[in-house]
C-alpha cells in the first residue's frame, strides 16, 4: 500500500482523508479510466466504519491539454442528475484546485462484453436504455454552464458543440489532419433541421460507461463529454460504443428507448450524430502524446475510430466502400526480435505479475510491438499503394501520402473532387493501416457499426 500511495501526492491524500472524515486504510490504482487516473480508496471513520470510495484524478493542467473537459466541469453533470431517477455515484467532494473528484464506490461491473447469458445481456441493455430516457427527461436548466443554456436552441447548441471540438483540434498545434478537416466541413454543412428537444447529453454513453449487477444498471459513469443538445446525439454514441462492446440488437434497444421516452427516433439524425461522435473521438487522438499513457490501447482504438468515421460518412451519404486485398511481403530480418519480445511478455512478464495495472500496460506494450513488427514488414508496400491511389485521383504523383491526402481534401472543398472519391481513397489508406495493426487490434479489426 505504501508504494501505491506514494504515487499520489500526500496533500491530495490528506484532502481525501479530510473530505471523507477519516483515515485512508487502502488505496490502489485501477486499470482504465481513459485520460483520467482511477483509484479505489477505503477510508475508516472514527466509529470504525469503512467507506468504499472512488477517486478520479487528472494530473494534467486542462489549459495545457487544450480542452474544456475538466473534472470540475464534469462534477456539475453529476450534481444535475442528483436526486433524479438516473443512478449515479454520490459526489463526496470536488478538490478546490486540483482536478480530482471523490465519490462513493458503486458495486457493479463495467465490461458488458464479459456477460455470457443472453437474457441477462438483454435485461441490462434494456435497463440502460430506460435510464438514458430518464436522463433526457431531467430539466436541462439544472445544468449551469457558462457557455451554453437551453434557451440557445438546438441548432445553435449543435453549432456550439462543433465550435468546441474544432477549437480543441486547432489548438492542439499538430499537423492538419485531412480526415478531420473533411468531417468538420461536412458536419457544419449538414446540421439536422430540428428545433428540439434540448436535453442533457451524456456524450460517450453506452456499454463500458455504466456499471451493472444482478441484471440491472447500478450506475451511469463518465460524464466527461456532457453538454446540452439533441437526444439523438446520445443514441449515436450508443451505436459507436456498441462497436467496441457489442450491445445486443440495436433496433430492439432503440425500441426500448422509444417506449421509455415517448419519442420517435429519427434514424437520419442518428446517422448525422454518429459522424459527429466519431469526429470527436478522432479529434481526441490528435492532441499531444502522453508517453506514460495507455499508448498500447490508443493505437488500435485510434485506428478503429478513424475507420468508423469514414464508414459513418459513407453510410450517411449512401456510398459503398470496397475493401482492398492485403499487400504481400516477406518477413523482415528483424521479425524474430519482435517475436522474442512478445513471447517473453506473454510467458514470463504477465504470468509473474500480480498487479492488474502492470498486466494491463504489459499487454499494451505487446500491442505496440505487434504493430511495429507488421509495419516494418508491410509498410513500404502499403505506402506505394497509397501513392498509386492518390496519383489516380489527383492526376499527378505526390511526394508523400500526407501531402497527397491534404491536396485531395483541399480539392474536394474547391469543388473539384466529389466527397465519395475522397472517402474511397481514405478507406483504402485505413485498410492498409489496419493490415499493419491487425494483430494488435484483434477482434476490433473486423468490427463495424450495426446497420441502422
Amino acid at each position: 500500500m505504501d508504494e501505491t500511495r506514494a504515487a499520489l501526492d500526500h496533500t491530495l491524500l490528506d484532502w481525501v482523508a479530510d473530505t471523507a472524515g477519516g483515515k485512508i486504510v487502502h488505496v490502489d490504482r485501477r486499470p482504465g479510466g481513459g485520460r483520467r487516473e482511477a483509484w479505489v480508496v477505503d477510508v475508516e471513520t472514527p466509529d470504525g466504519t469503512t467507506l468504499p470510495l472512488f477517486l478520479r484524478y487528472d494530473r494534467l493542467d486542462p489549459a495545457q491539454r487544450g480542452d474544456p473537459f475538466t473534472l470540475h466541469r464534469e462534477a456539475q453533470f453529476y450534481r444535475a442528475f442528483a436526486d433524479s431517477p438516473v443512478p449515479i455515484p454520490r459526489i463526496v467532494g470536488v478538490h478546490p484546485t486540483e482536478q480530482a473528484i471523490l465519490s462513493e464506490r458503486v458495486p457493479g461491473q463495467a465490461w458488458f462484453s464479459r456477460l455470457t447469458d443472453e437474457n441477462e445481456r438483454v435485461a441490462i441493455a434494456s435497463d440502460f436504455m430506460r435510464i438514458l430516457a430518464e436522463m433526457h427527461r431531467v430539466d436541462p436548466a439544472r445544468l449551469e454552464l457558462p457557455d451554453q443554456h437551453p434557451g440557445m436552441g438546438l441548432r445553435r447548441l449543435v453549432e456550439h458543440e462543433i465550435d468546441v471540438w474544432e477549437r480543441i483540434y486547432r489548438d492542439a498545434g499538430g499537423k492538419s489532419d485531412p480526415l478531420v478537416e473533411l468531417a468538420l466541413g461536412w458536419v457544419r454543412r449538414n446540421i439536422p433541421d430540428a428545433d428540439g428537444p434540448v436535453v442533457i447529453v451524456q456524450g460517450d454513453t453506452g456499454p463500458g460507461n455504466f456499471l451493472y449487477e444482478d441484471g440491472k444498471v447500478t450506475a451511469v459513469l463518465d460524464l466527461e463529454l456532457g453538454h446540452l443538445g439533441d437526444p439523438h446525439d446520445d443514441l449515436a454514441w450508443v451505436t459507436t460504443r456498441a462497436v467496441q462492446e457489442p450491445f445486443t440488437d440495436i433496433h430492439d434497444r432503440f425500441a426500448d428507448y422509444e417506449r421509455a421516452s415517448g419519442m420517435r427516433i429519427d434514424l437520419d439524425r442518428v446517422r448525422y450524430y454518429r459522424v459527429l461522435a466519431e469526429l470527436r473521438i478522432v479529434v481526441l487522438g490528435t492532441g499531444g502524446v502522453d508517453l506514460l499513457g495507455e499508448v498500447g490501447n490508443a493505437l488500435p482504438y485510434g485506428l478503429l475510430h478513424r475507420r468508423l468515421l469514414v464508414e459513418a460518412l459513407a453510410d450517411v451519404l449512401g456510398t459503398d466502400l470496397e475493401l482492398p486485398a492485403d499487400v504481400e511481403a516477406e518477413p523482415t530480418e528483424l521479425q524474430w526480435l519482435y517475436d522474442a519480445a512478445l513471447e517473453q511478455i506473454r510467458h514470463i512478464i504477465v504470468p509473474r505479475s500480480e498487479d492488474a495495472f502492470v498486466v494491463l500496460r504489459s499487454k499494451g506494450l505487446a500491442r505496440i510491438l505487434k504493430y511495429l513488427r507488421d509495419a516494418n514488414r508491410f509498410g513500404d508496400r502499403i505506402t506505394e499503394r497509397d501513392l498509386d491511389d492518390l496519383e489516380a485521383a489527383l492526376g499527378s504523383r505526390p511526394d508523400t501520402v500526407t501531402d497527397g491526402t491534404t491536396e485531395l481534401v483541399a480539392r474536394h472543398f474547391a469543388g473539384e473532387i466529389p466527397i465519395e472519391d475522397v472517402l474511397t481513397v481514405l478507406f483504402r489508406q485505413i485498410a492498409g493501416r489496419t493490415q499493419q495493426m491487425r494483430s494488435a487490434m484483434g477482434v476490433l479489426a473486423e468490427r463495424h457499426f450495426d446497420a441502422l
